[in-house]
C-alpha cells in the first residue's frame, strides 16, 4: 500500500470496541501488509479516546493469524494503549519490520512505543519520546527477538527498552 507523501493521517476513534486503549485505530493486522510513505504520518487525534495505532496478531494470540507489518518512511505517533501494551504498535506474536520510520509520542503500561511478542526489526528507524507507566518506554520485549540495524531507541521514559526475564532487552 502506497501512502500519500507528506500527508498526515489523523485517526479520531478506534477501529473496534474494547477496553480503554486496547483497540487499535486501524484494523488488526492478521495477514502480511506493507506500507510505504514519504514523510507520511499516522497519528491519533489530540483529545481522541485512548487507542493504540497498530496491532499485529500472530498465531500465539489469534489462531490462524499471520500478521506481518512492513513499513517504510512512516511516522507512527500519539498512540495511547491506556493500561494495555504497545501504544504505537502492539506486536502480539506477528512480525514487524520498520525501515526509515519513527515511532514517537505514544504511551502504554509496557512498551509505550512498541510492545513485542514476536519478531521486530528496525532498520534506520527511531523510537523516541514514548512513555510507559511500568517498563519499556521505547520498546518492551515480552518474547521473540528484536534486531536494530542503524536505529536509535532514545529519549523514552522510564527506560528505552525493557523485558521480562529470561528475555534480555535488545537495546
Amino acid at each position: 500500500m502506497i501512502l500519500a507523501p507528506l500527508c498526515t493521517y489523523t485517526l479520531t476513534s478506534a477501529h473496534s470496541s474494547g477496553g480503554a486503549g486496547q483497540s487499535p485505530g486501524l484494523p488488526n493486522i492478521t495477514t502480511p501488509i506493507s506500507m510505504a510513505g514519504l514523510a507520511t504520518q499516522i497519528t491519533r487525534a489530540p483529545g481522541a479516546p485512548a487507542f493504540r495505532i497498530f496491532e499485529v496478531d500472530g498465531t500465539s494470540q489469534v489462531p490462524g493469524a499471520n500478521g506481518q507489518l512492513a513499513m517504510a518512511a512512516v511516522t507512527v505517533s500519539g498512540g495511547d494503549a491506556g493500561l494495555g501494551v504497545g501504544g504505537g504498535i502492539a506486536n502480539l506474536g506477528g512480525s514487524v519490520a520498520l525501515t526509515g520510520s519513527t515511532v514517537r509520542d505514544s504511551k502504554a503500561s509496557y512498551g509505550g512505543g512498541i510492545y513485542t511478542d514476536g519478531t521486530l526489526t528496525l532498520t534506520g528507524s527511531t523510537v523516541t519520546a514514548n512513555t510507559a507507566s511500568v517498563n519499556g518506554g521505547g520498546i518492551f520485549t515480552n518474547a521473540g527477538g528484536v534486531t536494530l540495524i542503524g536505529s536509535g531507541v532514545v529519549g523514552n521514559t522510564p527506560s528505552n527498552c525493557g523485558a521480562l526475564p529470561p528475555v534480555a532487552p535488545a537495546c
